[in-house]
């Protein structure tokens, strides 16, 4: 499989406090990658370094594709839902052609962003204030929003946080569609991406651990003294999983 992202004995510190101690991941194509773990634990770090939005200590990032290839959809979209802006002006937000300095987007700006919005099932609110939509409607423009520059890979950041459960179950069900075309990587604390959704999972607690998950069961250790979130879910029969070491739960 080719490797999309190669994070290579990465490390990252705040104010000379370790986040991410000699981290080593491959995002590969076609990946479905749940990455979990501790509030704390350095799981939004780890995004944002693979963005290049923070300087690592030390390490190596190899992209093997094109920034522009590349779709993010941040934890906190920092919009004002009073501001008067409609969904599909936020989509062309993040449209990569140029604007037109006095008459705004082309024909073909607005043909894109309409296919974006099409492809999350937004394109009947393509009009509607964003302030008016739902906390899932809102995160599909966010996903459409990031959908224009025709991403091969899509980071996501806590993407069904404030949204109920059916609107979580819509969004997993949505990223696994596109998933489809596309490799994803979505920060979570929902344990249930793993059991329909995820194909790889990272727990992340400054350290990494990392699970290729399959669809038998497998019996866990238990002798072992503490068990993860995909271990315990195997032993209930959820999933198999392939661990490269133990770890403790945050």
């Amino acid at each position: 499989m080719k490797k999309l992202i190669e994070v290579k004995n990465i490390s990252y510190s705040y104010d000379n406090t370790n986040v991410l101690e000699n981290i080593t991941l491959d995002i590969i194509d076609n990946d479905f990658l749940a990455i979990i773990g501790p509030n704390g634990g350095g799981k939004s770090t780890l995004l944002k370094v693979m963005l290049g939005l923070l300087k690592i200590k030390s390490g190596q990032i190899i992209k093997n594709l094109k920034n522009e290839d590349i779709g993010y959809v941040p934890q906190n979209t920092n919009l004002n839902t009073d501001f008067p802006i409609t969904a599909l002006e936020v989509v062309l937000m993040g449209h990569k052609s140029k604007k037109r300095k006095l008459f705004g987007f082309s024909k073909e700006d607005i043909d894109a962003a309409m296919t974006s919005l099409k492809e999350v099932e937004m394109q009947d609110f393509a009009n509607s204030k964003i302030g008016d939509l739902s906390g899932g409607q809102r995160q599909r423009v966010f996903i459409a929003r990031a959908l224009c520059t025709n991403p091969k890979i899509m980071l996501l950041d806590e993407p069904t946080a404030s949204i109920d459960v059916k609107g979580q179950k819509e969004i997993y069900e949505l990223l696994k569609e596109l998933n489809k075309t596309i490799s994803i990587v979505v920060v979570s604390h929902d344990i249930s991406i793993l059991l329909n959704y995820a194909k790889n999972v990272a727990h992340i607690n400054k350290k990494l651990v990392y699970h290729h998950l399959k669809n038998t069961k497998e019996k866990i250790d238990t002798e072992k003294e503490h068990l993860c979130e995909v271990e315990l879910l195997s032993a209930l029969g959820k999933t198999e999983i392939c661990c490269n070491q133990t770890h403790q739960l945050g």
